[in-house]
Protein backbone atom coordinates (compact mmCIF):
# COMPACT_ATOMS: atom_id res chain seq x y z
CA UNK A 1 0.00 0.00 0.00
CA UNK A 2 0.90 3.35 -0.35
CA UNK A 3 2.39 5.35 1.93
CA UNK A 4 -0.61 7.62 2.10
CA UNK A 5 -3.14 4.73 3.29
CA UNK A 6 -4.91 5.54 0.55
CA UNK A 7 -5.96 1.85 -1.22
CA UNK A 8 -4.40 1.39 -4.96
CA UNK A 9 -7.17 1.16 -7.38
CA UNK A 10 -6.59 -2.42 -9.14
CA UNK A 11 -8.41 -3.30 -12.34
CA UNK A 12 -8.68 -7.02 -13.14
CA UNK A 13 -10.20 -8.41 -16.70
CA UNK A 14 -12.77 -10.60 -16.97
CA UNK A 15 -14.94 -13.16 -18.89
CA UNK A 16 -17.54 -12.97 -20.82
CA UNK A 17 -19.75 -15.50 -21.26
CA UNK A 18 -22.56 -16.05 -24.35
CA UNK A 19 -24.90 -17.90 -21.59
CA UNK A 20 -24.63 -18.00 -17.85
CA UNK A 21 -27.26 -19.46 -15.89
CA UNK A 22 -27.81 -18.31 -12.00
CA UNK A 23 -31.66 -18.56 -10.12
CA UNK A 24 -33.99 -18.18 -12.93
CA UNK A 25 -31.72 -16.19 -15.39
CA UNK A 26 -30.04 -17.32 -18.33
CA UNK A 27 -28.63 -14.51 -20.10
CA UNK A 28 -24.98 -13.25 -21.42
CA UNK A 29 -22.54 -12.41 -18.64
CA UNK A 30 -19.42 -11.01 -17.63
CA UNK A 31 -18.01 -12.59 -14.92
CA UNK A 32 -14.69 -13.14 -12.88
CA UNK A 33 -14.16 -15.95 -10.04
CA UNK A 34 -14.57 -14.25 -6.59
CA UNK A 35 -11.14 -15.21 -5.70
CA UNK A 36 -9.87 -12.47 -7.73
CA UNK A 37 -11.29 -9.55 -6.01
CA UNK A 38 -11.07 -11.19 -3.04
CA UNK A 39 -7.26 -11.70 -3.74
CA UNK A 40 -6.88 -7.60 -4.62
CA UNK A 41 -8.70 -6.38 -1.75
CA UNK A 42 -6.90 -9.21 1.20
CA UNK A 43 -3.75 -7.08 -0.35
CA UNK A 44 -4.91 -4.08 0.13
CA UNK A 45 -6.20 -2.85 -2.67
CA UNK A 46 -9.79 -1.89 -4.42
CA UNK A 47 -10.49 -4.51 -6.91
CA UNK A 48 -12.90 -2.92 -10.50
CA UNK A 49 -13.73 -5.33 -12.90
CA UNK A 50 -12.87 -4.98 -16.46
CA UNK A 51 -15.25 -6.50 -19.37
CA UNK A 52 -13.95 -6.80 -22.49
CA UNK A 53 -14.45 -3.42 -24.21
CA UNK A 54 -13.55 -1.57 -27.24
CA UNK A 55 -9.80 -1.41 -27.83
CA UNK A 56 -10.14 2.47 -27.99
CA UNK A 57 -11.11 2.83 -24.70
CA UNK A 58 -7.68 0.54 -23.22
CA UNK A 59 -5.54 4.10 -22.76
CA UNK A 60 -8.36 5.68 -20.83
CA UNK A 61 -9.10 3.37 -18.44
CA UNK A 62 -5.61 2.29 -17.45
CA UNK A 63 -5.39 5.89 -16.91
CA UNK A 64 -7.82 5.77 -14.20
CA UNK A 65 -6.01 3.02 -12.52
CA UNK A 66 -2.98 2.36 -10.55
CA UNK A 67 -2.28 -1.26 -11.55
CA UNK A 68 -4.09 -3.90 -13.44
CA UNK A 69 -4.35 -7.77 -13.55
CA UNK A 70 -5.59 -9.47 -16.94
CA UNK A 71 -6.98 -13.07 -14.98
CA UNK A 72 -6.85 -16.25 -16.39
CA UNK A 73 -9.23 -18.13 -18.38
CA UNK A 74 -9.23 -19.47 -22.09
CA UNK A 75 -6.38 -20.34 -24.34
CA UNK A 76 -4.89 -17.45 -26.80
CA UNK A 77 -5.76 -17.80 -30.13
CA UNK A 78 -2.43 -19.34 -31.93
CA UNK A 79 -3.10 -17.16 -34.71
CA UNK A 80 -2.03 -14.13 -32.08
CA UNK A 81 1.80 -15.38 -32.55
CA UNK A 82 1.63 -16.63 -36.15
CA UNK A 83 0.87 -20.47 -35.25
CA UNK A 84 -1.79 -22.78 -36.77
CA UNK A 85 -4.21 -24.81 -33.86
CA UNK A 86 -3.19 -27.75 -32.40
CA UNK A 87 -6.19 -30.10 -31.96
CA UNK A 88 -6.20 -29.59 -28.19
CA UNK A 89 -6.50 -25.87 -28.35
CA UNK A 90 -9.15 -23.94 -27.04
CA UNK A 91 -11.89 -22.17 -29.01
CA UNK A 92 -11.05 -18.59 -29.48
CA UNK A 93 -12.03 -15.71 -27.41
CA UNK A 94 -11.48 -12.81 -29.74
CA UNK A 95 -13.07 -10.40 -27.72
CA UNK A 96 -11.27 -10.76 -24.58
CA UNK A 97 -7.96 -11.58 -26.23
CA UNK A 98 -8.08 -7.91 -28.43
CA UNK A 99 -9.40 -6.22 -25.01
CA UNK A 100 -6.72 -7.71 -23.13
CA UNK A 101 -3.62 -7.12 -25.40
CA UNK A 102 -4.95 -2.97 -25.18
CA UNK A 103 -5.06 -2.83 -21.58
CA UNK A 104 -1.42 -4.09 -21.40
CA UNK A 105 -0.30 -2.38 -24.31
CA UNK A 106 -1.72 0.89 -22.87
CA UNK A 107 -0.17 -0.42 -19.19
CA UNK A 108 3.11 -1.11 -20.84
CA UNK A 109 2.81 2.27 -22.56
CA UNK A 110 2.28 4.06 -19.38
CA UNK A 111 4.56 2.31 -16.89
CA UNK A 112 1.39 0.88 -14.98
CA UNK A 113 2.07 -1.90 -12.84
CA UNK A 114 0.94 -5.24 -14.44
CA UNK A 115 0.37 -8.51 -13.25
CA UNK A 116 -0.64 -11.68 -15.69
CA UNK A 117 -2.09 -14.70 -14.24
CA UNK A 118 -2.11 -18.09 -16.22
CA UNK A 119 -3.61 -16.68 -19.58
CA UNK A 120 -2.14 -13.41 -18.60
CA UNK A 121 0.91 -13.82 -18.62
CA UNK A 122 0.73 -16.39 -21.41
CA UNK A 123 -1.05 -13.20 -23.13
CA UNK A 124 2.04 -10.78 -21.97
CA UNK A 125 4.16 -13.55 -23.49
CA UNK A 126 2.14 -13.03 -27.14
CA UNK A 127 1.54 -8.89 -26.83
CA UNK A 128 5.68 -9.30 -26.55
CA UNK A 129 6.20 -11.36 -29.44
CA UNK A 130 6.82 -14.30 -27.93
CA UNK A 131 5.49 -17.88 -28.49
CA UNK A 132 3.76 -20.40 -26.66
CA UNK A 133 3.51 -24.06 -25.84
CA UNK A 134 -0.35 -25.40 -27.30
CA UNK A 135 -0.33 -28.12 -24.93
CA UNK A 136 1.82 -29.71 -22.22
CA UNK A 137 0.72 -32.34 -19.72
CA UNK A 138 1.36 -32.91 -15.75
CA UNK A 139 0.32 -29.06 -15.05
CA UNK A 140 -3.68 -29.79 -14.52
CA UNK A 141 -5.39 -32.72 -12.92
CA UNK A 142 -9.57 -33.52 -13.42
CA UNK A 143 -11.21 -30.95 -15.36
CA UNK A 144 -12.70 -27.93 -12.83
CA UNK A 145 -9.99 -29.34 -10.25
CA UNK A 146 -7.07 -27.10 -9.05
CA UNK A 147 -3.68 -29.12 -8.60
CA UNK A 148 -0.58 -28.01 -6.82
CA UNK A 149 2.76 -28.10 -7.79
CA UNK A 150 6.20 -26.86 -6.45
CA UNK A 151 7.84 -23.38 -8.36
CA UNK A 152 11.22 -22.57 -7.58
CA UNK A 153 12.49 -18.76 -8.09
CA UNK A 154 15.16 -17.03 -10.25
CA UNK A 155 17.97 -15.33 -7.60
CA UNK A 156 17.92 -12.13 -7.71
CA UNK A 157 14.77 -11.55 -10.10
CA UNK A 158 11.77 -9.21 -8.88
CA UNK A 159 9.83 -12.41 -8.24
CA UNK A 160 12.75 -13.53 -5.88
CA UNK A 161 12.35 -10.62 -3.85
CA UNK A 162 8.66 -11.10 -2.91
CA UNK A 163 8.57 -15.34 -3.01
CA UNK A 164 12.45 -15.74 -2.35
CA UNK A 165 12.13 -19.88 -1.57
CA UNK A 166 10.40 -22.74 -3.52
CA UNK A 167 6.81 -22.84 -2.85
CA UNK A 168 3.49 -24.77 -3.76
CA UNK A 169 0.92 -22.89 -5.42
CA UNK A 170 -2.73 -24.10 -6.86
CA UNK A 171 -1.99 -24.95 -11.04
CA UNK A 172 -4.36 -25.63 -13.63
CA UNK A 173 -3.36 -25.18 -17.35
CA UNK A 174 -1.83 -27.05 -20.75
CA UNK A 175 -0.09 -24.36 -22.48
CA UNK A 176 2.58 -22.80 -21.31
CA UNK A 177 5.43 -20.28 -22.44
CA UNK A 178 7.73 -21.58 -25.16
CA UNK A 179 9.68 -18.50 -26.34
CA UNK A 180 9.68 -15.63 -24.56
CA UNK A 181 8.61 -12.24 -25.60
CA UNK A 182 10.93 -9.01 -25.77
CA UNK A 183 12.69 -7.71 -22.76
CA UNK A 184 11.07 -10.47 -20.58
CA UNK A 185 13.45 -13.09 -18.49
CA UNK A 186 12.55 -16.36 -16.80
CA UNK A 187 12.04 -15.60 -13.06
CA UNK A 188 10.13 -18.72 -11.79
CA UNK A 189 10.49 -22.48 -13.15
CA UNK A 190 8.91 -26.08 -12.23
CA UNK A 191 10.74 -29.29 -11.45
CA UNK A 192 10.18 -30.16 -15.26
CA UNK A 193 11.48 -27.00 -16.27
CA UNK A 194 8.43 -25.16 -17.33
CA UNK A 195 8.61 -21.03 -17.14
CA UNK A 196 6.76 -20.22 -14.50
CA UNK A 197 6.99 -16.63 -13.78
CA UNK A 198 8.05 -14.00 -16.16
CA UNK A 199 9.17 -10.35 -15.30
CA UNK A 200 10.62 -7.16 -17.10
CA UNK A 201 14.29 -6.60 -17.26
CA UNK A 202 15.13 -3.33 -15.78
CA UNK A 203 12.63 -1.39 -13.28
CA UNK A 204 9.51 -1.40 -15.26
CA UNK A 205 6.84 -3.28 -12.42
CA UNK A 206 5.64 -6.31 -15.15
CA UNK A 207 4.99 -9.75 -13.92
CA UNK A 208 3.34 -13.01 -14.92
CA UNK A 209 2.55 -16.09 -13.11
CA UNK A 210 1.40 -19.54 -14.59
CA UNK A 211 -0.66 -20.28 -11.39
CA UNK A 212 -3.31 -18.71 -9.56
CA UNK A 213 -2.67 -17.03 -6.86
CA UNK A 214 -6.34 -16.20 -6.25
CA UNK A 215 -7.03 -19.90 -5.42
CA UNK A 216 -4.52 -19.85 -2.61
CA UNK A 217 -3.54 -18.08 1.13
CA UNK A 218 -0.14 -16.64 -0.27
CA UNK A 219 -0.52 -12.96 -1.13
CA UNK A 220 2.50 -11.77 -1.30
CA UNK A 221 2.45 -11.52 -5.46
CA UNK A 222 -0.56 -9.27 -5.06
CA UNK A 223 1.02 -7.34 -2.21
CA UNK A 224 3.68 -6.45 -4.71
CA UNK A 225 1.52 -5.45 -7.09
CA UNK A 226 -0.49 -3.71 -4.83
CA UNK A 227 2.56 -1.89 -3.52
CA UNK A 228 4.32 -1.16 -6.86
CA UNK A 229 1.39 1.19 -7.29
CA UNK A 230 2.64 5.13 -7.87
CA UNK A 231 1.63 7.88 -5.20
CA UNK A 232 -0.56 10.04 -6.48
CA UNK A 233 0.59 13.36 -7.72
CA UNK A 234 -1.60 15.68 -5.62
CA UNK A 235 -0.42 13.77 -2.62
CA UNK A 236 3.17 13.92 -3.38
CA UNK A 237 2.76 17.62 -3.84
CA UNK A 238 0.89 17.86 0.03
CA UNK A 239 3.54 15.79 1.47
CA UNK A 240 6.55 16.24 -0.36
Amino acid sequence: MTTTGRRPLIGVSTYLESRTRWGAWELPTALLPAGYPRLVQRAGGIAALLPPDDPAHAAATVARLDGVVIAGGPDVDPARYGEARDPRTGPPAEARDTWELALIEAALATGTPLLGICRGMQLLNVALGGTLVQHIDGHAETPGVFGHHTVKPVPGTRYAEAVPEETSVPTFHHQAVDRLGRGLLPSAYAADGTVEAVEAEGSEWLLGVQWHPEMGEDLRVMEALVGAAPEPPLLKRRTG
